[in-house]
């Protein structure tokens, strides 16, 4: 009488080779985890809004005492050569690439730049509210394309002066369009004002820019914020 039968019960079967293989198989390789796509980055805080607030009230204040200082520079600029006031226009609109570079949320060179020209208005200027506001929509709206093109993960000197850039050509034809209607594009003074227009938006809205945040964010006062954290961190 075989062992099986002494206690009632046949003895385990032993598993196969192919069984070894697939169970060894199994414990080897890790379970696969879902992909999961973080938008935290692009979600705005309330710091967010606040830090855009009160850099929007700052820069429609520098806007506002700007226009005393264009209002004088402008007839002694135009009497040397038409067209070449155009190089600090970008005074008017360097905001949107420092938001982008500060608070690093899309739209926020629009939100920046609307808080700015609401303020710019309410302490009075010689422009009527509908050409500041849709000025500052379209030149928020410009700025943003070069940091949109790389999903806003990339905060650097190239891509300023891009939104720079990019922000002088907008208005450069929106100051032919609304205020220079009577020059043309292929004119002496036209070519002028668009070629200073874009120099000044580089030089102004791009580098300025740049080097404006990287001194802010020296003091520390961007340290709660991305942007900050990213230039002490280098220290």
């Amino acid at each position: 009488m075989t062992t099986s039968n002494v206690h009632g019960s046949s003895a385990p079967s032993q598993p196969t080779k192919a069984q070894t293989e697939l169970e060894s198989r199994s414990f080897s390789q890790p379970a696969s985890k879902p992909i999961v796509v973080s938008v935290s980055r692009l979600r705005w805080r309330a710091a967010d809004i606040a830090l855009g607030a009160a850099l929007g009230v700052a820069c429609g204040v520098f806007f506002w005492g700007f226009n005393f200082a264009y209002a004088w520079i402008a007839p002694l600029l135009r009497a040397v050569l038409p067209g070449i006031t155009s190089l600090f226009h970008a005074f008017w609109y360097f905001s949107g690439p420092l938001a982008l570079l500060i608070i690093r949320k899309p739209g926020a060179a629009m939100y920046v730049d609307i808080i700015g020209s609401l303020t710019e208005t309410l302490f009075g200027n010689q422009y009527s509210f509908t050409f500041v506001f849709l000025s500052a929509l379209l030149q928020g709206l410009f700025a943003e394309v070069p940091f949109a093109i790389f999903r806003y993960r990339k905060f650097n000197l190239p891509l300023s002066v891009a939104s720079g850039a990019l922000t002088a050509v907008e208005y450069g034809f929106y100051v032919l369009l609304t205020r220079l209607q009577g020059v043309a594009l292929v004119s002496p003074r036209g070519l002028t004002h668009m070629t200073c227009e874009i120099i000044g938006g580089i030089l102004i809205a791009g580098v300025m820019s740049w080097f404006l945040y990287l001194a802010i964010a020296k003091t520390g006062a961007l340290d709660r914020f991305a942007s900050g954290r990213a230039v002490r961190s280098r220290k």
